[in-house]
């Protein structure tokens, strides 16, 4: 019941599902109870409850971790759909293990923010069994707008690495861009909105433009768990040998970012490696907005 996990939740109650969910954190399942949910005992007790289970947690570590609790419970009519975003190999030994007990795993990982999920914006790439999937269709697009089978378990994994690759990568281009703006005494505002209607534009200016203009770093996706996804493509590509030489560059304003206590915000604030002295923000003295 993180950012994630409250979104999907949201979008199921919406939809008319009945959804009982867990958290190690009890403030959190407060929130379930708020939108509608019903709080589990355990994580066992959602499973004793349901046959379809939805994971979404901070690493692969900790759902190896859980599922360690979990398997022993696990009958042929599970299915556990995990949007954690985590190593491929981890994601495929999770299926061994899951599928060993005839109980079905698929790697649904999620594209887009946690506000983005809760408008039914995101994207869900699935990686895993075809038949368990069209079995899960109904549910998983009632979570977002578009789902996509990916391949067999893993594959999940590598297409969200790709995509929060660049993903990632016109974020940190956007707050350069923005920051460079400021540094040549630009009003950031009227910048961004430049930016919108030029061939640079993306969607990410939409999501994250805003943000950083104003400085509400409030999170949608915290700075660290994106840190940790180009720590994974890292080792992805040194395992593959494909070069990546400008996530390497921005692992290094993450860890930055992180080092000045800033992990826990949103990812949008890795502008605050990058930002002009806030004079350069701040109307200037003869801006009529002053």
């Amino acid at each position: 019941m993180g950012l994630l996990g409250a979104a999907l939740a949201e979008r199921l109650i919406a939809g008319g599902r009945r959804v009982l969910g867990f958290d190690v954190d009890p403030a959190r399942l407060r929130v379930l109870d708020q939108v509608g949910g019903e709080s589990a005992v355990s994580a066992e007790d959602v499973v004793a409850h349901c046959d379809t289970v939805v994971l979404s947690l901070p690493t692969s570590r900790i759902v190896a971790a859980l599922l360690g609790e979990l398997i022993p419970r696990l009958t042929s009519r599970h299915v556990l759909l995990d949007t954690t975003t985590g190593a491929p190999d981890d994601a495929v030994r999770a299926g061994e293990r899951v599928g060993a007990v005839g109980a079905a795993y698929l790697d649904s990982t999620v594209s887009g923010s946690s506000e983005q999920v809760r408008r039914g914006e995101g994207l869900v790439m699935v990686g895993g069994d075809r038949e368990a999937f069209e079995l899960c269709r109904p549910l998983l697009e009632r979570l977002a707008d578009r789902v996509v089978h990916v391949g067999p378990v893993g594959s999940g994994a590598k297409m969200k690495l790709a995509t929060n690759l660049v993903l990632g990568l016109n974020r940190a281009a956007l707050a350069e861009g923005l920051a460079f703006a400021g540094a040549l005494g630009l009003d950031p505002a009227q910048t961004l909105a430049i930016l919108q209607a030029s061939p640079a534009a993306s969607r990410i200016m939409e999501a994250k433009g805003p943000k950083m203009v104003t400085g509400d770093f409030r999170p949608q996706a915290r700075l660290s768990q994106h840190l940790k996804d180009v720590r994974l493509i890292l080792e992805l590509g040194r395992e593959t040998g494909a070069r990546l030489p400008l996530s390497e560059t921005h692992r290094t304003l993450l860890k930055e970012a992180e080092a000045a206590g800033w992990g826990g915000l949103d990812n949008s604030a890795i502008f605050k490696t990058l930002a002009p002295p806030a004079s350069h923000l701040e109307p200037q003295p003869d801006d009529p907005r002053s």
